[in-house]
């Protein structure tokens, strides 16, 4: 593994905190792999042979109906990991998909299991990162429920730009109407709304974030719970 490899390493925030013998141990296993769009990494209920760290690539992790309906229940980037429920039950808990192309540390997850066993700094970050994770999930369910398209777009798109570090996000209608579970046409009517209120730029196939506090307080607690949740896994101690 050279030099820019282990730079691209310190990208992802879990393993980047790692004291060096904890990385020492992980670092002859991870294999810096490109993740195109669109891929899918695994499907619901397959068992995992693999987790991915993200470092620039973001995937959501969903679940598909018999009828072909999606909905989304998490989304990961450099702050995490893909495929945490190796721990607990080894199966998939949706279908991983590549939504933004970038790279990711790919990991056994046998090995995974292992330095989880050990103890140390990454067993206490992966409990963590699990607690963040499911309140993402409940937080998604939330705002689904009690929240309007234009607040929930809100959230999806800070919940990727975040992941990003960037204010545009190259998306077709499609997607977002996709992982919302509404139709197209009110996709344009929220983005409309968003970019009449002077908080979005919106083009066909991109979106330009022009005002982050105005779209942090439109997207509202269901935003702010879960970011604080992923806010807080690096910086307290157990």
């Amino acid at each position: 593994m050279g030099v820019d490899a282990l730079d691209d390493l310190m990208q992802n925030d879990i393993l980047a905190a790692l004291p060096e013998d904890e990385i020492t141990f992980l670092r002859p296993h991870l294999e810096l792999v490109h993740l195109p769009f669109d891929t899918e990494l695994y499907e619901y209920a397959e068992k995992l042979s693999h987790v991915y760290f993200p470092t620039t690539a973001v995937v959501a992790l969903l679940y598909v109906l018999a009828d072909g309906g999606i909905t989304e229940i998490s989304v990961t980037g450099h702050e995490g990991l893909l495929g945490i429920s190796v721990l607990m039950g080894e199966r998939a808990l949706g279908n991983a998909m590549v939504q933004c192309a970038g790279n990711a540390y790919k990991l056994k997850a046998s090995v995974l299991k292992e330095a989880n066993a050990r103890g140390g700094k990454l067993q206490q970050i992966l409990m963590r990162y699990t607690q963040a994770l499911f309140a993402q999930m409940a937080q998604n369910s939330v705002c689904g429920r009690h929240y309007s398209v234009d607040q929930q777009l809100s959230r999806w798109l800070l919940d990727r730009l975040d992941r990003l570090h960037t204010n545009e996000l190259k998306v077709t209608q499609e997607m977002i109407a996709n992982m919302l579970g509404v139709r197209r046409e009110t996709v344009t009517e929220a983005a409309g709304k968003l970019q009449h209120e002077g908080l979005i730029q919106y083009k066909r196939g991109n979106i330009t974030m022009l005002d982050r506090e105005g779209l942090e307080m439109h997207a509202g607690e269901c935003y702010r719970v879960s970011r604080r949740e992923f806010d807080q896994i690096l910086c307290t101690s157990m």
